[in-house]
């Protein structure tokens, strides 16, 4: 094990640790700390764990239990408190808790303090996942030995033992882990960004200067890659130390990746201009993939081939929940884009690739984000629209009140539940139709997350 990651968890033994948020991400780091001889406490406002064994198992693990809705209370003995992603770093109960000089940091923050590998990160409002994905395929592609984690799911200070300085860390981050982080990448990305998440942060310039840390941190030896078609994050370049990169699915830029002519091209800072791949050689439907090509081959240019980046290109068929094929009935093709949690991802993605007007299953839980362009993009690309969760009037509001809103064209059908949606959304479809989950709004008010909000509808498809 790395020695300075031996260190840490040397350090941790017969100290207090309380993890808010029993998760994806901090599950394992629960049972690190124990190894380490930690005395941790695991916390979680969900009451409901206590129906389901955890807490009998945490506490037979020896771990002191607390969940319910005052989890976050009562922690003033703790030596460290670690938070989970959802658990903004602003909240009351945390910035009291420094005040009362108690660390409070997460699994992501230390884990860039520690990782002797090195790091790329890719932020953004859409499109994170599947442009962490494919930088760590072209990686793999290369033969290099990869870790990839964080917001897309997998914990990685557990890993942190494992790596070397000669392997690399692929990271998705989140606005919520950015906010407090101190520390950036070798290579920074940031995809795009639009609206997204007002329902927690205070506002757009929060968000903003959250997604900025990615690359604030960077010294004179980084890379950072930007959009050069999205306003926001072209107006970075002024603020980035070391070397920087745009990529453009527009034009051509003075030195990353774009597309021309159908072909995907980079170019580098010496003016050397290297063809990739057809864009036709990317199996990922939509030009918003095309995007996240460009973004991901910016990022890992010089450590890649083209060879590597086409070959992985023909190969890669997507990630589960985005644009995903579930089946075909009777004619009818349904798919499941749950991952599609913000208007501008229906809008870019599966609205931007069919020609045809299709069936959509939208709504969710509220983020406070407008919904006015989507409403347009409703009206012009889809022919019945089924909505469903706490955002139904809005969604149906943004489109009768669209300019491109003929009456009754889309039909809106409100429903109840996912079943009740698939069902109708059947009924609705011809032989040749394509019918879609594609949310535009995260899943919290009825489902965990987006994934088992995906699993659900396909489930439901499946059974049909």
């Amino acid at each position: 094990m790395n020695q300075n990651v031996q260190a840490f968890w040397d350090s941790m033994k017969n100290k207090k640790v309380a993890l808010l948020g029993v998760g994806v991400s901090n599950r394992p780091l629960i049972e690190m700390f124990l190894r380490a001889g930690a005395r941790v406490t695991a916390c979680d406002m969900n009451k409901d764990n206590k129906n389901d064994g955890l807490s009998k198992e945490l506490a037979a693990m020896g771990v002191t239990v607390k969940f319910g809705p005052d989890y976050i209370r009562g922690l003033e003995g703790m030596d460290v408190i670690f938070r989970t992603p959802g658990l903004m770093s602003t909240h009351p109960a945390l910035l009291e808790y420094q005040k009362k000089g108690i660390p409070v940091t997460s699994e992501m923050e230390v884990f860039f303090d520690l990782c002797p590998a090195k790091i790329i990160a890719v932020t953004g409002s859409d499109g994170k996942t599947t442009t962490t994905t494919l930088i760590s395929l072209f990686l793999r592609q290369a033969g290099k030995k990869v870790f990839l984690g964080g917001n897309i799911g997998t914990p990685l200070l557990p890993l942190a033992g494992e790596m070397s300085e000669n392997d690399y860390a692929v990271v998705e981050l989140s606005s919520f882990q950015l906010m407090s982080m101190r520390k950036s990448p070798q290579i920074a990305v940031v995809t795009n960004l639009t609206p997204n998440h007002l329902d927690k942060h205070t506002d757009m310039a929060e968000y903003i200067n959250a997604k900025k840390n990615i690359f604030l941190h960077q010294n004179a030896f980084s890379r950072t890659v930007l959009n050069a078609d999205n306003e926001t994050t072209a107006s970075f370049a002024p603020l980035v130390r070391g070397d920087l990169y745009f990529f453009s699915r527009r034009h051509a830029v003075e030195a990353g990746a774009y597309v021309e002519k159908g072909q995907l091209f980079m170019k580098e800072k010496n003016g050397t201009v290297t063809p990739i791949c057809a864009q036709s050689d990317i199996r990922l439907p939509g030009e918003h993939n095309v995007e996240n090509y460009l973004t991901a081959i910016t990022a890992v240019w010089g450590l890649v081939s083209a060879e590597d980046i086409a070959a992985v290109a023909k190969e890669f068929g997507g990630v589960e929940h985005r644009m995903e094929f579930v089946r075909e009935l009777e004619g009818v093709k349904y798919y499941n884009d749950s991952i599609a949690t913000s208007p501008t991802r229906v809008i870019n993605g599966t609205l931007s690739y069919y020609t045809q007007k299709i069936i959509v299953i939208a709504g969710g839980s509220d983020k406070d984000i407008p919904f006015d362009e989507l409403g347009d993009a409703l009206c012009r690309k889809v022919k019945t629209l089924i909505l469903l969760g706490a955002t139904t009037e809005k969604i149906r509001q943004s489109v009768i009140l669209s300019e491109y809103y003929p009456l009754d064209d889309p039909d809106i059908i409100c429903v109840n539940s996912m079943e009740e949606a698939v069902q109708k959304a059947k009924e609705a479809a011809a032989a040749g139709d394509i019918v879609s989950l594609c949310p535009a709004c995260a899943s919290f008010d009825m489902y965990k997350n987006f994934e088992s909000r995906g699993q659900h509808y396909k489930d439901i498809v499946a059974a049909l």
